[in-house]
């Protein structure tokens, strides 16, 4: 796990935006794996995937990431390449590489019009599926170069506008019901911290 920590925190250094947001994000997903029904073997998996699902933005530069405006044609197709690129770094590592396919669809849709592959429903990967709730909570209550922090409550309302086109409807009750249950509430502390 140290090794996560490292490659985690490496990935924020050059994005003081994303401060936190690997804690955050494994965090998330943790608690909506447990409320799945997920045994440990499985949640592992999700921790070294949602610890490393940014590993591909290493390649993308500084100021693309911190741009505070629209992105150009070029660099959005740059960033959306950082799964792919992040898929590759971590097969490279032997004990990482069952977070490969979490890594790589991150950003697919549950109805196919995610990246980088167009993977729709149940071909994505469960803990893909599961990352991509989490991530996308996680950046909408955190503050961003082009926008700041939605409140939970915003989150939520967008997080179910999403669900059965963005994301899978179940990950998505499944956050929610958490939020509401307060499972959550050491997330935002950790968001307020960072």
């Amino acid at each position: 796990m140290t090794l996560l920590l490292a490659l985690s925190r490496a990935i924020e250094a050059r994005d003081p935006y994303a401060s936190g947001h690997g804690a955050r994000v494994t965090a998330i997903a943790e608690t909506i794996a447990a409320r799945l029904g997920w045994d440990e073997r499985r949640i592992e998996v999700l921790r070294m995937a949602a610890a490393l699902h940014d590993i591909g933005k290493l390649t993308v530069s500084i100021e693309v990431l911190g741009k505070p405006g629209p992105l150009s044609d070029d660099e959005l197709a740059h960033v959306r390449h950082h799964p792919v690129t992040g898929a590759r770094m971590v097969e490279l590592v032997p004990a990482l590489r069952s977070a490969v396919p979490a890594v790589r669809h991150h950003h697919e849709r549950w109805d196919g019009d995610g990246y980088p592959d167009g993977c729709s429903g149940t071909d994505i990967p469960p803990e893909a599926r599961v990352l991509a709730a989490a991530d996308a909570f996680d950046a909408m209550i955190s503050d961003r170069p082009y926008r700041p922090a939605l409140s939970p409550s915003r989150a939520v309302a967008e997080m179910l506008r999403c669900a059965g086109s963005q994301f899978d409807p179940d990950v998505v009750t499944a956050l929610v019901e958490a939020w509401h249950a307060g499972e959550l509430g050491e997330t935002a502390a950790l968001r307020a911290a960072s």
